[in-house]
């Protein structure tokens, strides 16, 4: 018995070596050549750090930008980003308690909109901006007094643990930080080419308010920056909704982010035309 159990034993560690081996030989050979899938999630340094998945930062891209065009301050953006963190984890839920649905968890039988709007994550974030601002004081609360206040939730104190993340993430998505959003996304993009452009270029006009947005060409855009902060909030846009929009390249003066490595690195000699935030999509094929 003893002996048959001690042969089956080392039999099974042979077997193990060799896949091990195996597995060994085919990575050396292979070498770069050798694709394995890529995570497709994105980081955010600004005084902190935070990590989201693709779908997660483009929604708080989104968030953020829809703040800065009804002229609400980064405060507020803040508070908006905390109570999507803790309602719906900044996902454009299709459910939830009772009826509640999109990012905020808002509910059609309570007067927020239609099921279908509330799902449209600016017409649900503009909502919340629109009830916030009525909260008389909002600006001195603590961020879950605030949340509170328009959400009135069960659990009032949850908002609160998510105020650090959404102060790192308001920084970088209002522009108050350089190369702040770093994605890395997958070689499948949801869409490329002229299509990709051109949904691109009215997204960006739909969250941010732009008018003098260019699809320059079949493959790119080019968007108009007054100063250093709004060149880095539609860079920074731009990079979060990459995955969904097919954004192969995004420049902004001298740094560039690349679909390819996924970070920012600097161009040089060489700068991207005062005043102006560059993107490319994958081209067709």
């Amino acid at each position: 018995m003893w002996v048959r159990t001690r042969a089956a034993v080392a039999g099974g560690v042979v077997l193990i070596l060799v896949a091990v081996i195996g597995i060994w030989l085919v990575v050396r050979q292979a070498g770069d050549r050798l694709q394995l899938p890529l995570a497709r999630k994105c980081t955010v340094q600004a005084d902190g750090r935070v990590a989201l998945d693709a779908d997660q930062m483009a929604n708080a891209a989104t968030i953020a930008a829809i703040g800065a065009q009804r002229g609400m301050p980064e405060r507020a953006v803040v508070v908006a980003l905390a109570t999507a963190y803790q309602e719906s984890g900044l996902r454009n839920l299709a459910d939830g308690d009772r009826d509640s649905v999109g990012l905020f968890q808002q509910r059609p039988s309570q007067g927020w909109g239609t099921q279908a709007q509330i799902r449209d994550p600016r017409y649900a974030a503009n909502r919340f901006y629109a009830a916030l601002k009525k909260v008389r004081g909002w600006e001195e609360m603590r961020v879950t007094d605030a949340a509170q206040r328009v959400q009135r939730s069960a659990f009032p104190e949850a908002y609160q643990k998510w105020a650090d993340e959404s102060e790192v993430l308001s920084r970088a998505l209002l522009g108050e930080a350089t190369s702040a959003v770093a994605c890395t996304v997958g070689r499948t993009p949801v869409m490329r080419g002229a299509a990709a452009a051109a949904q691109l270029t009215r997204n960006l006009n739909l969250d941010w308010g732009l008018s003098g947005t260019d699809a320059a060409d079949l493959t790119g855009l080019t968007v108009p920056a007054a100063d250093q902060r709004d060149g880095w909030r539609y860079a920074h846009w731009l990079v979060s909704h990459a995955q969904d929009h097919g954004v192969k390249r995004v420049r902004f003066g001298d740094l560039e982010w690349t679909a390819r490595d996924g970070t920012w690195g600097r161009v040089d000699g060489e700068r991207g035309p005062a005043g102006q935030v560059l993107a490319e999509v994958f081209a067709e094929g």
